[in-house]
């Protein structure tokens, strides 16, 4: 058997901020998200504590408009995709790199707010996929 390797990502998080929407010179729909995950532990003395790790978020396509069209700060998602780094170097000369997960699967927890349009699925997550409905095979 082949060594392929693996590169997935596993998110459960809130956003810290509203997505953040954009459109390629070519007209491609992307969406950066700030996500935040918190770990609890209780320490040697018995006391909790927590720290919280933020992930830089790609979402394309018609994944990115849906979460434009129905993400918010504060909103609890699950999200599935792989790390990717780039490089670049900055006015100084310096390499600089940068890490994020593009995700390609995304599943939207807790209730609707009082804010956002009715999806006929009160309390229901939803699960969205990156694929277009002209992909499936039914």
């Amino acid at each position: 058997m082949a060594n392929r390797g693996l590169n997935k990502v596993q998110l459960i998080g809130n956003l810290g901020a509203d997505p953040d929407f954009r459109s390629t010179p070519s007209g491609t729909s992307v969406v950066s998200l700030r996500v935040a995950t918190t770990e609890s532990w209780n320490n040697k003395d018995g006391q909790q504590e927590q720290k919280t790790e933020w992930h830089k978020v790609v979402l394309w396509g018609k994944l990115a408009e849906i979460a434009r069209d129905y993400l918010k700060k504060g909103k609890q998602v699950y999200l599935e995709g792989r790390l990717q780094t780039s490089s670049w170097e900055d006015k100084e000369g310096q390499k600089r790199y940068t890490t994020e997960v593009v995700a390609n699967q995304m599943l939207m927890l807790g209730g609707r707010g009082q804010d956002e349009p009715d999806r006929g699925d009160v309390g229901q997550p939803e699960t969205v996929a990156s694929r277009d409905e002209d992909d499936l095979p039914f």
